[in-house]
């Protein structure tokens, strides 16, 4: 196993903008007054003369990329994710996706971990918002390494990318020497029949632990990671709803048009069964430290354990 990497998101996709960067000169970045948090400066430092800081004003950052994308460039367009896909709502939708502009879109500090930023910038709406959007690719990578492929792997896709970064350094769970990355592919990181646990980003590992902590309670739960919220992994879902019986989903985001919607959505149609939500529940979040903020919403072992237990009890 690969020594455990305790870095933030965020982080990982500024060093996988320079590293493709290096080869590919049509990369350009845009950000919007945040660089230095958005660790968009990364590349700004080893690439000047291809990097904007566009000022706050995320609608025209947007407009500014999609005429880069339309002159041939792959500019991404970074910034908080309430702002980037807020904000910026508008300009995303009628200048970048409906034309299907080659324009990827990051959402930094997304999700209850922002912290002590408080409710006005913990964005628990980026993935609903994105994933509504016509030709839309979304991704929620949940570790440094996972991050790494995932920023590669969106850069080399022609057509719009929403990616969700973190604020919070986050331990890595994942080998790269093993690890392999494919777009609308989940992964299975824990085999187990009694209930099947769906994640996504920073909560996956979180999940992860709680879900080998009940192994030794003789819980056997399947654990899958869904990085990619849209186009989603159906097989991998239809495959759990009927071996496993029930789902749990796992988001660091309102459980209202997100992971939980995506899935229900999938069994809904395809296999009936009962989905536990553990999310943000439609409500907004509040100024704290990140972990403990994460505590109150369930999202660290200890809780999600619970509902996990309980759900299987029942």
């Amino acid at each position: 196993m690969a020594e455990v990497v305790c870095k933030a998101t965020r982080e990982s996709f500024g060093i996988a903008l320079c590293e493709m960067a290096k080869t590919n000169k049509d990369i350009v970045v845009l950000d919007a007054d945040l660089a230095a948090a958005t660790k968009t400066s990364i590349f700004g430092d080893a690439f000047p003369e291809r990097f904007k800081d566009c000022g706050i004003a995320e609608g025209n950052m947007m407009g500014v990329a999609a005429g880069l994308a339309a002159a041939g460039k792959i500019p991404v367009a970074a910034s908080f994710a309430m702002f980037s896909t807020g904000r910026a709502y508008e300009q995303i939708r009628n200048s970048i996706a409906y034309p299907g502009l080659n324009v990827k879109i990051a959402g930094s500090h997304a999700g209850i971990s922002t912290g002590e930023d408080g409710a006005t910038h913990q964005c628990i709406e980026d993935i609903a918002l994105m994933r509504t959007l016509p030709g839309m690719t979304v991704l929620c990578p949940a570790d440094h390494y996972e991050m790494m492929e995932a920023t590669k792997a969106a850069l080399k896709i022609d057509g719009p990318v929403y990616i969700r970064l973190g604020r919070l350094a986050i331990d890595s769970f994942n080998d790269p020497d093993t690890y392999k990355f494919e777009l609308g592919k989940g992964i299975t990181l824990h085999e187990g029949n009694d209930i099947a646990v769906i994640a996504s980003g920073l909560v996956v590992n979180e999940a992860r632990k709680a879900v080998l902590a009940l192994e030794k309670e003789g819980i056997n739960a399947r654990l899958i990671n869904i990085h990619t919220i849209k186009p989603i992994d159906r097989d991998i879902i239809i495959k759990a709803a009927k071996e496993c019986g029930q789902i749990i989903t796992v988001e660091e985001h309102n459980v209202i048009g997100g992971l939980a919607d995506a899935v229900c959505e999938v069994t809904s149609s395809e296999c009936p069964v009962k989905v536990t939500r553990i999310g943000v529940q439609d409500e907004f979040g509040f100024s704290g430290p990140a972990w403990e903020l994460l505590e109150k919403f369930g999202f660290t072992e200890t809780g999600i354990a619970k509902v996990i237990r309980e759900t299987v009890n029942k």
